[in-house]
């Protein structure tokens, strides 16, 4: 969808929730969220396809939320992209998530600690991902990610996480990262949430989402984030 206007340059700030599509009973109440937010569906997810489309219908970007291998050793679920498969398993894999619904404008991972670690793994990724034309999301779930690094090395449209809202699943603590948030993006210009669909997050970001103009934030969908990507990395090059 079409970023709205932002005719007072207010900093922007996109909200990712991840995981939609597991929890069956929640689909809906995503689903509500106003549009701007950007929604990622598990392949796997019950009705994946059908969540995606009404997703889109109800004015959302989305992405493929990508499973890959977790350094926890946590199960990402079914065809899981792991650092172990060959180049051809791994992209008979990468091959099945991608086409299990369709009008996504990029993918981010679910888990990930581990693979996006993995510099041939990431390659190979990225290689598809140019070739379709996607954007690639780093969710950042460890700290020593190269994902974004190798995307935008290979001309891949990269955008990173900045905060996350729900790592502790409480309206006070979501409402401070939400305050995190806001606080990146008055550094920067722009900041990137990745929240989940609990219910105490999804209360907490309605709620914010009806006073974010007026705390002086514009909420915008994700694919915003590449332009305002764009302006500061032409800005540290340019020394502006």
């Amino acid at each position: 969808m079409a970023a709205p206007e932002n005719a007072l340059n207010l900093p922007l700030i996109a909200i990712v929730i991840d995981d939609v599509g597991v929890s069956p009973r929640r689909v809906d109440a995503v689903l509500s969220l106003p549009a701007p937010v950007t929604l990622a569906v598990l392949p796997y997810a019950p009705h994946a396809a059908r969540v995606a489309a009404a997703a889109s219908a109800s004015g959302h970007e989305i992405l493929l939320h990508l499973p890959m291998e977790s350094a926890s050793g946590t199960d990402p679920g079914p065809q899981a992209l792991l650092g172990s498969l060959s180049a051809e398993a791994f992209n008979q894999r990468l091959h099945w998530n991608l086409v299990q619904f369709k009008g996504y404008i990029g993918v981010n991972n679910h888990m990930g600690s581990l693979l996006t670690q993995n510099q041939d793994a990431m390659h190979g990724l990225h290689a598809v991902l140019r070739q379709r034309g996607l954007m690639f999301l780093d969710s950042r779930t460890g700290p020593r990610t190269v994902a974004g690094a190798i995307g935008r090395s290979m001309g891949v449209p990269v955008v990173e996480r900045d905060i996350f809202l729900d790592n502790i699943i409480s309206a006070e603590n979501i409402r401070a990262q939400l305050l995190k948030t806001e606080d990146a993006a008055r550094r920067t210009g722009f900041a990137i949430a990745i929240g989940h669909p609990h219910d105490a997050t999804l209360a907490e970001l309605r709620q914010w989402a009806q006073e974010a103009e007026a705390r002086g934030f514009r909420l915008v969908p994700l694919s915003a984030m590449l332009n305002a990507r764009r302006r500061l990395d032409s800005a540290a090059l340019t020394g502006e």
